[in-house]
């Protein structure tokens, strides 16, 4: 079985933990590639041994399954590397929340077992992708939990049109605008005031920040749906976050977004559901 790692570099309280990881799967015979800026963190700062592993960058990279090790903002960047790849990713956490890992970094024993034993199942989440009309070049459009769209660091609100499948929708104003996919529901969505969506309903969310307006409320749409929005705003540019990867874009442009035609593929424990998720991760309903 070939084990794609991709990881943060903030991860020095877990040396002994991710050793042991490398270990257990060079005892199962696992062929082990790493993300190149994990595999130099590893060598040079955990001082781990790297001479067996295969060291290449994470859009080239293909194997059996990925592991993200670190929060959730690692594993946001390994399923937009691994996305089109088609290659399953589990979660082990060594973050603050990781509502989106399977296991925690004291379980990696369990981990291997239940992966060499096939003792896991395989769930699919949706993406959204992104395109713009102004010609600003992104290398990767993809996006697991949101599009956003925010104001600069100025007092000025945005002025947001908004259009689904070419129909005028509304002007939002404040200070951004939350598309959401029902994975990113439980993320920026949720702060802002969003619904919780269960993962694979076939939908999105589209939520404003701080809205000018009380009568402004988050809306559930079809995922099939196509959003269309301008942004109108005092300030030459505005920004545009891609799973927290953020782009300047210039006032007046607009950006379209819609459901991707890939899935990303999630490695889920055999007794995983989404109830126990919420109760566990978010102290839903305490």
């Amino acid at each position: 079985m070939k084990i794609l790692l991709f990881g943060n570099e903030y991860q020095q309280r877990y040396a002994s933990e991710l050793r042991h990881l490398v270990d257990v799967l060079q005892r199962r015979g696992a062929c082990i590639a790493v993300e190149k800026e994990f595999h130099k963190y590893l060598r040079t700062v955990l001082q781990i041994g790297t001479n067996k592993l295969e060291c290449c960058n994470g859009c080239q990279m293909e194997g059996d399954i990925a592991l993200s090790i670190g929060g959730d903002g690692t594993f946001l960047r390994t399923a937009r590397a691994m996305a089109r790849k088609n290659v399953p990713i589990m979660g082990i956490n060594t973050g603050h929340l990781g509502y989106l890992a399977e296991a925690n970094v004291a379980e990696i024993e369990r981990v291997v077992d239940e992966l060499y034993e096939g003792r896991y199942k395989i769930g699919r989440r949706a993406m959204l992708e992104m395109d713009n009309n102004c010609g600003i070049a992104i290398s990767n459009t993809l996006v697991l939990n949101e599009v956003a769209i925010l104001r600069q660091d100025t007092c000025s609100m945005l002025g947001m049109r908004t259009w689904v499948n070419g129909i005028d929708l509304t002007t939002y104003r404040g200070d951004g605008l939350v598309v959401s996919t029902p994975t990113g529901s439980t993320a920026y969505n949720l702060s802002v005031g969003g619904p919780l969506i269960e993962p694979t309903a076939h939908v999105m969310v589209l939520s404003p920040i701080s809205a000018h307006s009380l009568t402004m409320r988050p809306l559930v749409l079809r995922d099939d749906s196509e959003i269309e929005i301008e942004t109108i705003s005092r300030t030459p540019q505005y920004l545009v976050s891609l799973d927290g990867e953020v782009h300047s874009f210039p006032t007046g442009s607009a950006i379209t977004v819609r459901k991707a035609d890939i899935f990303v593929k999630v490695v889920e424990t055999i007794n995983h559901n989404f109830a126990d998720t919420l109760r566990r991760k978010l102290m839903w309903g305490q």
